[in-house]
């Protein structure tokens, strides 16, 4: 057998080969070893941290463990960045679509909706939105608060839910945050709401085997999800993926308990109304089918300081294109900004087609029981109305414009304008059998204030009740949450929740 060094001295550059391969694979090793240190060191920096209690609530006392991840969470204060269609800035949503008004009548929604801010503001936007000036279960509480999972545990899932939400406005007062998705002791990420692991367990799977790149969506998918409030009186919040995360599978859900939302004041159709369905519209996208999370585009990876870490500033891709798209993208920022731009607005079109056409279907409608029309007759209709328009407020609710699947938006908002022409064809039919003359005449609601005052909303009263409740009510219930809070251990507060 020849030895290496008869094989060097016949080939010399297979020595030159051996020799710069062995340099390749200590450099390799030096890697590997220099990787494998620097994770040592960040999980003693996680095991050193001072001591975090099971249901800390409040962000800034984590925040001194982990300063940068919570210096980029308080970027969610600022309300300065609109996209074309989105974004944290202030919109008022029924000033800009006043349809809306008449497509919500009866419903609080029609009183006040406005574009979601920031995590940082979840307890004073619940707090100050007109829709609360209604009875409301405990329920809706649920995903405004890391003080909320401490709530269920003293008092049990079922009796937070049946509680009213004015009885536990004082026990709510810190903004979305740290506890809501990490383990305190590990940092690991982990579900504090029962209802995304009851909904999971449904479907047969066990939410504890998830991996952390699926961990990475399901936090989000705690909240950022339709639901509805289970019993008449439990008010138990529940996820209806028992059949599927579509539209049309999720409606099958619906109409099999006969669950309804509520009875629409113009056209007395029995409405569901979508929260915001983003996980379920993301799960049809292509984003989801590669294995992208929530978190690689909204939580995009920083460096600072030759510390690499995620950022906690929540926030739409189209605000930091070149750390969320363009890790992936090889396109320039303009070119994405605009491919996201052209899909939200084919979009945005087949959504105002879909408006449009519900908006004549619920005043037809209106029109028809005021001619006389009987129940059988309209069956029919409200049927039609229902499926049209959930169409496309499962569309509309989910934040993004569409864009987490454009495709399956697309589909689902040409169904909902055929469902609504066809409910408009039918009443049709009942309006001619009462001898009224077709068109119908529309209102004037050009603005917010003309379509709720044309659907019956006095809006002064209801902006006097909501002015006196925080007035008298929210300074309780601070006053109330800081003498919980100055029994906890102390901390150098760093930001106020009052």
């Amino acid at each position: 057998m020849k030895s290496i060094v008869d094989i060097v001295e016949k080939k010399p550059w297979f020595g030159w080969f051996l020799y710069l391969g062995t340099l390749a694979g200590v450099f390799a090793i030096g890697l590997l070893a220099a990787s494998i240190f620097e994770r040592r060191q960040e999980s003693f920096r996680v095991q050193a941290v001072s001591p975090i209690a099971d249901w800390e609530p409040r962000n800034e006392v984590w925040g001194k463990n982990y300063p940068r991840e919570h210096e980029s969470f308080l970027a969610t204060s600022k309300t300065d960045f609109a996209s074309k269609h989105a974004g944290s800035a202030t919109r008022d949503v029924l000033a800009e679509h006043p349809e809306y008004v008449v497509l919500w009548a009866g419903y609080p929604f029609s009183r006040d909706y406005k574009q979601a801010r920031g995590h940082y503001y979840a307890i004073k936007d619940i707090r100050d939105t007109l829709r609360t000036t209604v009875p409301l279960p405990g329920t809706c509480w649920t995903c405004k608060s890391p003080d909320v999972p401490r709530v269920m545990k003293d008092m049990g899932a079922e009796a937070f839910y049946r509680a009213k939400w004015s009885d536990l406005g004082g026990e709510i007062a810190n903004p979305i945050g740290c506890q809501d998705c990490h383990d305190p002791k590990t940092m690991n990420l982990r579900i504090t709401r029962p209802a995304l692991a009851e909904a999971m367990a449904r479907r047969g799977e066990d939410i504890n085997k998830a991996t952390h790149q699926q961990m990475r969506s399901l936090v989000c998918a705690q909240c950022h999800v339709e639901y509805y409030f289970k019993g008449k009186e439990a008010k138990y919040l529940t996820f209806p993926w028992d059949k599927g995360f579509t539209a049309e599978e999720m409606e099958e859900y619906y109409d099999g308990i006969e669950f309804t939302d509520w009875t629409h004041a113009l056209s007395r159709a029995p409405m569901l109304k979508a929260q915001h369905p983003d996980y379920e519209l993301f799960m049809t996208g292509v984003h989801a089918q590669r294995g992208v999370s929530c978190a690689d585009c909204h939580m995009p990876y920083r460096s600072e300081g030759g510390l690499k870490f995620t950022s906690h500033h929540l926030a739409s891709p189209l605000q930091n294109v070149s750390a969320s798209c363009g890790v992936c993208h090889r396109e320039s920022e303009a070119t994405l900004v605009r491919d996201v731009n052209a899909r939200q607005d084919r979009v945005r079109e087949l959504q105002a087609l879909a408006e449009d056409a519900l908006c004549h279907a619920h005043i037809e409608a209106k029109t028809a029981w005021d001619a006389g029309a009987k129940e059988e007759e309209m069956k029919p209709v409200l049927q039609l109305l229902r499926k049209a328009q959930w169409r496309w407020d499962w569309v509309t609710a989910a934040n993004g414009v569409g864009f987490h699947s454009p495709l399956e938006a697309a589909r689902v908002l040409g169904n909902s304008i055929q469902k609504a022409e066809q409910a408009r064809r039918e009443v049709a039919i009942v309006l001619a059998r009462y001898n009224v003359q077709l068109p119908v005449p529309m209102p004037d609601i050009s603005t917010k204030l003309k379509a709720q005052t044309y659907i019956g909303l006095d809006m002064p009263a209801i902006e006097a009740e909501k002015a006196k409740f925080l007035r008298d009510v929210v300074p309780v219930w601070d006053a109330q949450a800081r003498e919980r809070e100055s029994k906890l251990p102390a901390h150098d507060r760093t930001q106020s929740n009052y």
